[in-house]
């Protein structure tokens, strides 16, 4: 099976590394010439442009930054639906909204090449290491084609539903993960605002019924002060923008979800857009003159 990989930053040139290390035939593509010609020298096999990788592709995985970037690689003049194979399969693992998958499921389907939308949650360090959610919409049987091939880049790979299913769950996720942010950074500041330690809070509170995942991997950057990215803001309030353009079209109420946009907003203007996500409680600093630390 030869696997062809579009998109070599954060989080996918540690995936596509993945593949690779776990045996698969991987050829690479990134618009980004640098990145390219790293994995060249690393002795990964290179591709020259989207449609040379595409007619070489069984499987096409896209790891792209949001809608319109998809359907460029994938649709555009000199995207990979001119010379993908009858048969072979897509598989996008961007975060993008959902009606913009349905629509490049669709025009793939003309041409006989099936699609899997697969966004996931983690972050770069679990791209790193694998252990990646990956939340999957799409056709069962290719889903099952697919699975183990998605196994080695994620530990936990569940399919939601048809074709654009995937999306809406990553919507799901990043609303819960933005707010369970936000909730930390108040908590944090509220606590050293009355003479309790963060850090304390963050050991009594851990192993509790507020204790999660986000709590674990983000209070410790706020005390640290480590906002180098894992996901950065900027990215954040794409997906966000995804979930209120969503909501919009199914009249869902989402207030919370428009809450913290407005945080991440006022963070970009304030040129903080390529930190991490939990710079969010640097949004409570400024409104508190607080500054969190251990």
């Amino acid at each position: 099976m030869k696997i062809g990989f579009i998109g070599l930053g954060v989080m996918g040139k540690h995936m596509a590394r993945n593949l690779s290390r776990s045996g698969y035939d991987v050829t690479v593509y990134d618009i980004n010439a640098s990145a390219v010609e790293t994995f060249r020298r690393e002795g990964m096999q290179t591709a020259p442009d989207v449609q040379a990788l595409a007619a070489q592709s069984d499987v096409l995985i896209t790891m792209v930054p949001n809608s319109p970037q998809v359907k460029e690689v994938l649709l555009g003049e000199k995207g990979a639906i001119h010379t993908l194979r009858r048969g072979s399969v897509v598989i996008d693992a961007s975060s993008i909204n959902p009606v913009a998958s349905r629509e490049v499921a669709a025009a793939l389907a003309e041409i006989g090449v099936e699609m899997l939308d697969a966004p996931v949650s983690g972050g770069e360090p679990k791209a790193a290491d694998g252990t990646l959610a990956f939340m999957v919409g799409g056709k069962q049987e290719i889903f099952d084609r697919c699975r183990e091939l998605l196994s080695h880049m994620g530990s936990s790979v569940v399919r939601c539903g048809d074709i654009g299913a995937g999306n809406v769950t990553k919507l799901c996720n990043q609303i819960i993960v933005a707010v369970n942010i936000a909730a930390l950074s108040e908590a944090l500041t509220l606590g050293q605002m009355t003479g309790v330690d963060p850090e304390a809070v963050f050991g009594a509170i851990r192993g509790g019924l507020a204790g999660s995942t986000v709590m674990n991997a983000k209070a410790p950057m706020m005390m640290d002060r480590d906002f180098q990215p894992g996901f950065r803001i900027d990215l954040h309030i794409k997906d966000l923008n995804n979930v209120l353009d969503a909501a919009k079209t199914v009249d869902a109420p989402v207030p919370l979800t428009a809450q913290v946009m407005e945080m991440l907003k006022n963070l970009h203007k304030d040129g903080m857009g390529s930190l991490d996500h939990s710079a969010i409680v640097r949004y409570y600093e400024k409104l508190s003159g607080q500054e969190i630390h251990r």
